[in-house]
């Protein structure tokens, strides 16, 4: 028996841990270091749940809830506020991919604060409801509401024009 939830948390964990990197890259701003040791994170808490996974009716969600409140307790910490410099994160590009428009979106994503860039990295890139991204933010509905309002203005602010120019290539 134990063998079994053992490989079925592999499984879980080889298929989930694609899609967790690519929101703990979002969250971070790019900082692939940084979203590689979030997912570790989640995963090992992930592992230590599994023999209760049964009463969690979405593993996927509960895994994806995980990783964001990792990622808002590591930001609250003071060496939190280390930043690499100068050197961009060495990943390869996939092909149709636009540089410009991936580097734009990610400075703008990293000016935002840690809960604003939370919700909008929940609300549109996992496409949550606001009622899911208040109940893995642990804040209400409408704070949510109120944080994407304001990070989105904040966005569009700081892109300006600049994504329309993007967009139009």
């Amino acid at each position: 028996m134990r063998a079994s939830r053992t490989e079925e948390y592999r499984e879980f964990a080889a298929n989930r841990a694609a899609h967790l990197y690519r929101s703990a890259c979002l969250l971070t701003s790019g900082d692939t270091h940084l979203a590689e040791d979030l997912v570790q994170e989640t995963l090992g808490r992930m592992y230590m749940l599994w023999g209760r996974v049964s009463r969690i009716d979405n593993p996927a969600g509960y895994a994806q809830t995980v990783l964001v409140r990792s990622f808002l307790t590591y930001r609250r910490r003071r060496s939190a506020s280390e930043r690499p410099v100068g050197e961009l994160p060495d990943c390869a590009l996939l092909s149709g991919d636009d540089p410009e428009l991936r580097l734009a979106l990610l400075g703008a994503l990293g000016r935002l604060s840690p809960k604003d860039r939370a919700v909008v990295v929940l609300r549109y890139w996992e496409d949550r409801s606001i009622e899911e991204t208040a109940d893995a933010m642990n804040v209400s509905s409408a704070a949510v509401r109120t944080r994407a309002v304001r990070a989105l203005a904040k966005l569009r602010e700081q892109l300006g024009g600049s994504l329309v120019e993007f967009a139009a290539r």
